[in-house]
């Protein structure tokens, strides 16, 4: 199998090294949305994530009934977006409840708004 080559003249140097210097700039925001995409490109953590910027928090409990999952697998989904820093619990008495931390918030909020225009545009159809 041959690979295709580029065949322009002339590169545009200017342009490469502005380029270069963006992805630079903004390395770490990059890594951040790179890693919570990673985690949401699985479509229960998703509907987890949607779920709690929606509602502000659930517990375990919560997530289970509305999903229709046991707890156990609710459970490691959340141990997963927990791991990575994406969700915090705060316990109450015995119930603990899972949100998203304010920092990831910001960055899904446009996806989630995204999701609810598209599900208005379906209901006015």
């Amino acid at each position: 199998m041959e690979f295709i080559k580029c065949i322009r003249l002339f590169a545009d140097q200017v342009q490469i090294a502005e380029c270069k210097k963006k992805l630079k700039a903004n390395s770490s925001s990059l890594f951040k949305l790179s890693k919570i995409l990673e985690l949401a490109g699985n479509e229960v953590r998703l509907k987890m994530l949607y779920l709690l910027e929606e509602e502000g928090r659930l517990c375990p409990c919560d997530l289970s009934d509305i999903l229709g999952m046991t707890i156990p697998a609710v459970s490691q989904h959340l141990r997963k977006l927990k791991d990575r820093n994406i969700i915090e619990a705060t316990r109450e008495g015995q119930t603990i409840y899972y949100s998203l931390k304010e920092e990831h918030l910001k960055i899904l909020k446009p996806f989630f708004k995204y999701i609810n225009q598209e599900n208005l545009k379906m209901q006015t159809a």
